[in-house]
C-alpha cells in the first residue's frame, strides 16, 4: 500500500442543495471495528447513503485490499464508504464534500467514532480527513495515489466523467488503485472513454448500478 498521504486543500466551497443543516437520519456501520455504530446525516439534495445490501457487496470486493490502504471518498456525502473503510482496516480517508453543514455533520461523527481528524491544513497520516469543498475544487490539491477510491457523486449532476478526468490528471493513483463507481448509469458507458479503466466487478441492486473498477497504466 502507498505510504504518506497529504492534503493542501484550502479550497473555497460551493454548496449543493440544502434542505436542512441539522443532522435528520442516520445509517449504520456494518462491519469491522465500528460494527453497528450509526453515523449521522443531513437532508440535503442528492445525498444518499449507499444502501447496506450494496455496501455489503462492496466491501466483500474490497476484503483483500483494504488492510493499511489510503482511501479518497470524492463525494463523501454521509461517509459511510469513508467511515466503512477505515472501520474494516483502512489507515485514512480522505473525505471531500460540498455541502457546509454535512461536512461539520462528517467531523462531528468522526470525532463520536474516536478517528483522529486532523488540522486540513497539513494532513498527517493516519484518519479522517474532511475537506469541505467541491469536488472539483479540493482534487487537483491532493498530493499522492490512494489505494481506493469511492466515486459516488448525486445522479443528477451527472459529474463521472469529469471527476474521473480530474483524478487521472492529478495522479491520484497508481496502478494498482481500485475505484468504486455507483450511478444510476451503465458503467461501461462511464467508463467507455477511459483506456486506463477495466470494470472487474459489478452489480445492479434495483435502477443503481455499481462497480469496481482498476487503473491499468
Amino acid at each position: 500500500m502507498s505510504s504518506k498521504r497529504q492534503s493542501k486543500a484550502n479550497a473555497k466551497p460551493t454548496k449543493l442543495g440544502n434542505k436542512s443543516t441539522q443532522p435528520s437520519g442516520q445509517v449504520r456501520i456494518i462491519g469491522g471495528a465500528f460494527k453497528r455504530r450509526l453515523i449521522s446525516f443531513i437532508d440535503a439534495d442528492g445525498l444518499r447513503p449507499t444502501p447496506d445490501r450494496l455496501r455489503e457487496t462492496l466491501f466483500n470486493w474490497l476484503t483483500a485490499d483494504l488492510h493499511d490502504a489510503a482511501v479518497l471518498d470524492v463525494c463523501a456525502g454521509s461517509g459511510v464508504l469513508g467511515f466503512e473503510a477505515i472501520s474494516r482496516g483502512a489507515k485514512s480517508a480522505v473525505m471531500i464534500e460540498a455541502n457546509a453543514a454535512q461536512a461539520r455533520t462528517l467531523t462531528q461523527s468522526a470525532a463520536t467514532l474516536k478517528i483522529h481528524a486532523p488540522n486540513l491544513q497539513a494532513l498527517q497520516n493516519g484518519g479522517a480527513h474532511i475537506i469541505h469543498s467541491t469536488a472539483q475544487n479540493a482534487l487537483p490539491l491532493l498530493d499522492a495515489p490512494f489505494d481506493v477510491i469511492f466515486l459516488d457523486p448525486p445522479y443528477a449532476l451527472n459529474l463521472w466523467h469529469e471527476l474521473i478526468t480530474l483524478i487521472i490528471t492529478h495522479g491520484l493513483y497508481h496502478q494498482d488503485t481500485l475505484i468504486y463507481l455507483e450511478s444510476d448509469q451503465p458503467l461501461t458507458d462511464i467508463i467507455a472513454p477511459f483506456d486506463k479503466l477495466e470494470l472487474i466487478k459489478s452489480a445492479k441492486v434495483g435502477q443503481v448500478f455499481a462497480g469496481l473498477a482498476v487503473f491499468n497504466d
